[in-house]
């Protein structure tokens, strides 16, 4: 089935084809025939995130010198993207381990850091996990409640945070915490933990109603001492550098929307053609033709959305408005076009058997996770009330 490829196929360069080519044949070839079993164990799938590892595909904005493959947000999005056709989970653990943890290292840790840390999680020996929420601060980001008290040589943290990816799996984790209560989220700080650090606990492992095989995991910390040399930057700038990350977080996951719209298109496009009722083709009747077509419509604005803003990144241009917007759009996008490919499979929509009931039950993350969809206008509002 010929499938329907980005607008501007042509401009693409010779490797930004290849990326693509050797991206969307490895999760056709290697996750395809293994989604729904890890959909079901809640199994985070270790072995491929390995051999994505060893295609460079889990240091994909980050320069050689560190390990990284040396790209920008243009391939990073088109990555997300083929990865959230074929299972959104993968693509979200990708994003996640790229765009968080690893990327908070990367701009703000020191070279010290940078070195130690930064090899193993690019190749994808190890897995980065990121911890800014808390049971009592989602989207009210600066209201987190974990503290760390700076000792001789050390801080002392305690505290707990929930819905941190990679929580289990992650062996080097970015962990927001107060430092100074009097200042507010000014006196919010980023520290790095290692798995296996006394007083760093592993909690319950989130039970959750999509994106299953991405691991979500409460944290704990109990007098958990942090050498005074895992501060990231200075004590104070934990809630800046988490906004600034979060910014390019927003991109992927509008990838990882518009991959995930593109799927679940795909996949009703080829059951319509295949599906008879009434002596003809679904694809023959025009309730089905128009919902292909504004699903189509709605991928495509989405993928010029998400792309503008990549491109805007990589040319350091001020993009928190264009990322705000490619975030909003392509997950109410992806939600709304996921809820189509059921209602055009009908019955078959809703079992296990066809994809679409892994993409509905997927997408609603996505106009949750790294900022709600009121988050977002309201960074889009404030933007435009400020010029």
């Amino acid at each position: 089935m010929e499938v329907m490829e980005m607008p501007f196929l042509a401009e693409l360069t010779e490797n930004q084809l290849i990326i693509k080519n050797t991206i969307r044949e490895f999760a056709e070839k290697n996750i395809r025939p293994v989604v729904m079993k890890y959909d079901e164990s809640q199994e985070f799938p270790m072995d491929i995130i390995r051999q994505l590892g060893d295609l460079g595909f889990m240091g994909v904005i980050f320069p050689e010198e560190y390990g990284g493959a040396g790209l920008g947000y243009v391939e990073f999005a088109m990555i997300i993207e083929e990865l959230g056709r074929v299972d959104p989970s993968v693509g979200l653990s990708v994003a996640a381990h790229n765009g968080l943890g690893t990327n908070h290292l990367f701009r703000f840790g020191n070279d010290m850091q940078k070195r130690k840390y930064l090899p193993d999680l690019t190749s994808g020996r190890k897995v980065a996990a990121w911890g800014l929420t808390e049971s009592s601060s989602g989207s009210d980001a600066a209201g987190l409640k974990s503290y760390a008290e700076k000792k001789d040589g050390y801080y002392l943290l305690n505290g707990s945070k929930t819905f941190t990816t990679h929580g289990t799996v992650g062996e080097t984790a970015v962990i927001m915490a107060i430092t100074d209560r009097a200042k507010g989220k000014k006196g919010i700080s980023a520290f790095i933990l290692e798995k296996g650090m006394e007083g760093f606990i592993i909690g319950k492992k989130e039970n959750k109603l999509g994106m299953r095989a991405s691991d979500t995991t409460q944290l704990t910390f109990e007098n958990c001492k942090v050498p005074a040399e895992n501060l990231i930057g200075g004590e104070g700038e934990g809630f800046i550098q988490a906004m600034k990350i979060l910014e390019g977080g927003r991109i992927s996951i509008a990838a990882l929307s518009v991959g995930l719209a593109q799927g679940a298109f795909e996949a009703s496009l080829k059951y319509s053609q295949e599906r008879k009722q009434f002596n003809k083709p679904l694809s023959e009747f025009q309730a089905t033709q128009f919902k292909l077509a504004n699903m189509a419509v709605n991928i495509n604005a989405a993928r010029l959305l998400t792309f503008r803003a990549a491109a805007m990144k990589d040319k350091d241009l001020p993009n928190q408005k264009e990322a705000a917007m490619a975030k909003l759009f392509a997950s109410e996008m992806a939600e709304k076009a996921a809820s189509e490919a059921v209602q055009i499979h009908g019955g078959y929509g809703f079992i296990k058997d066809y994809p679409v009931e892994k993409f509905y039950r997927d997408v609603k993350l996505l106009t949750i996770g790294e900022g709600t969809s009121e988050i977002q206008r309201i960074v889009i509002s404030r933007e435009l009330l400020s010029h």
